[in-house]
């Protein structure tokens, strides 16, 4: 009879963790104002990429939103391996064509080079004094120009996450991993899209950490693991005094790491964290 109760009891331990999950909503977030903009983890993580392509690049949060807009509208912001009628070689998250010169089919559908060659564009000309959409429509050439405009808002109010003018503003909401992380992938794709100079990543066991140089710099590499923590399994990130974590979804006051100076990512060991 005990037998049965216990295993009855895991069960039902079971079951509530499953449906607890099931309820989560899956998605990142950040508000400017009282006005609340959303994307989900795969739309979340192709715009920390962006954005750290530009950060690496010593650009201004201008040229961020810029770009954010653009791929929105482009692609939604996924990496689509196909075009439309006005662009059937089109490719990518801006949706850029070989036939135009943006490069190989293999490079525009890189997420990095795809950012990259958006940004080697935008710095011909004065985009700073320009509207998103002017300075969209300039690099893009595309038969809707007015519709970048729609998403200057989502564009700016993420770039300000992503490139630390808004501390602790961008959350993620998911649910526990399904697997283990690698801090060295993590490590990794920090030195691919921020470039290998801007960061020097160490690691130890399930945890990445790397110094760095200002608050901002900070904030925009602790939202940009924060984005990406869906695919790299990531349970934590802390820096400022503050942690997010993948339980709470949320910042909150942590310890155990210098607040001013380095940003800690920490991944699950096993499948079922956070």
């Amino acid at each position: 009879m005990s037998a049965l109760v216990i295993g009855g009891g895991i069960w039902g331990v079971q079951r509530y963790i499953h449906d607890s999950q099931a309820l989560v909503v899956v998605q990142c977030a950040t508000t400017v104002g009282s006005v609340k903009h959303t994307l989900d983890p795969e739309q979340a993580g192709n715009a920390a990429t962006i954005s750290a392509v530009a950060v690496g690049r010593g650009l201004p949060s201008r040229a961020t939103s810029i770009a954010l807009a653009t791929a929105f509208q482009e692609s939604k912001l996924r990496n689509l391996d196909y075009g439309d009628t006005a662009g059937p070689d089109s490719r990518g998250l801006f949706q850029q064509r070989p036939s135009q010169g943006w490069g190989t089919q293999a490079q525009v559908m890189d997420p990095v080079y795809a950012a990259g060659a958006f940004f080697d564009e935008l710095v011909t000309f004065d985009y700073r004094s320009m509207s998103v959409t002017q300075a969209a429509q300039k690099v893009q050439r595309s038969a809707f120009p007015e519709a970048y405009a729609d998403h200057e808002d989502l564009g700016r109010a993420f770039a300000s996450a992503l490139t630390g003018q808004s501390a602790s503003a961008l959350t993620c909401s998911l649910r526990r991993t399904t697997g283990a992380g690698s801090a060295a992938a993590v490590a990794k794709r920090m030195e691919s899209e921020y470039g290998s100079s801007t960061f020097s990543p160490k690691v130890q066991g399930d945890i990445v950490s790397t110094r760095v140089s200002s608050t901002e710099q900070g904030w925009a590499l602790a939202q940009w693991a924060v984005a990406h923590a869906q695919e790299d399994s990531t349970v934590s990130v802390s820096y400022g005094g503050l942690t997010w974590t993948r339980e709470k979804g949320a910042w909150e006051r942590g310890e155990g790491h210098d607040g001013a100076g380095t940003v800690a990512i920490q991944l699950a060991s096993a499948a079922g964290q956070g």
